[in-house]
């Protein structure tokens, strides 16, 4: 465990005295103590700013879009894969669909690009035939569905894994004894799979609107300048113009701390309300 403590206490905790730069007119030269304290003023500004928080409504609009249609995917394939009969076939499917985990996000967006863009495939097929060509990546409208795409064809299988451990453990006379019962497919689903899965569901749920915020730095930063910031901006992409190309650390700390409050806030307001159905949740 010692390497994985390391790692927390040095850049994550250890990060934490970095927030202060958030209070301050920061200036690499003066150093982190030296630089003039503003106090609130750079959320102050930040909240007056119209591109923060029209960075802040791509965020939210996405991160919704990602829950509601990629996390169910995860669950129905371990579902899919746990009914599976062929250990071979199960693992042969399994292995397919969670390879694209371990492509960076350059390969996944370039791919995307070679099959959707106005000179891609779909478009020299439509072409041939004599129909209407379409750009997907260069379409603002088209943006965030796209993301959310290809966030479900990278990432889907990688989280199957979970759910498929959880699937395991299932003990297989429920499933029998329902069965012997009448109990059809679906009514062994919703009175024996979900009833057992559903603490690792509200566990995963809870992680990720801790995490609802972060969209995808890469992802988002490759393909921005396709649809401009109109469509693209999110507040990680925001946090790096602002403070990396523009310089202006102190605002771009303060964007991002605003960022995990909301995260953190969500996590708590998340688990209490799981403890009041009942469940577990994160923490007690």
């Amino acid at each position: 465990m010692l390497p994985g403590v390391a790692y927390f206490l040095v850049f994550h905790y250890g990060a934490f005295v970095g927030n202060v730069v958030a209070f301050k007119e920061y200036d690499p030269f003066a150093g982190l103590w030296g630089s003039p304290w503003v106090g609130v003023g750079n959320f102050s500004r930040m909240f007056g700013d119209p591109d923060f928080w029209h960075a802040t409504w791509n965020t939210f609009y996405i991160a919704v879009l990602q829950l509601v249609f990629y996390f169910p995917v995860p669950l129905a394939i371990a579902l899919l894969l746990h009914s599976l009969t062929s250990d071979v076939l199960r693992r042969f499917v399994q292995s397919v669909v969670y390879l694209p985990h371990f492509l960076s996000w350059v390969i996944v967006v370039a791919l995307f690009q070679q099959v959707l863009s106005d000179t891609g495939l779909l478009n020299s097929f439509l072409d041939g035939a004599g129909l209407h060509t379409v750009d997907i990546i260069g379409n603002p409208d088209a943006y965030r569905p796209l993301v959310v795409a290809e966030v479900i064809w990278k990432d889907a299988g990688w989280g199957t894994i979970i759910f498929l451990a959880a699937l395991m453990q299932v003990d297989e006379q429920q499933y029998e004894a329902a069965a012997i019962d009448g109990a059809g497919p679906w009514r062994r689903f919703w009175h024996v799979t979900l009833p057992s899965i559903r603490p690792i569901v509200v566990l995963l749920l809870i992680m990720r609107l801790g995490d609802i915020l972060s969209v995808g730095f890469e992802q988002m930063l490759l393909q921005r300048q396709s649809v401009g910031p109109e469509a693209g901006e999110v507040l990680d992409t925001f946090v790096f113009w602002q403070g990396i190309v523009g310089g202006d650390i102190g605002y771009a700390t303060a964007a991002g701390l605003f960022k995990g409050l909301v995260g953190a806030a969500l996590v708590f307001v998340a688990n209490r309300i799981a403890h009041k159905l009942g469940e577990q949740g994160v923490y007690k």
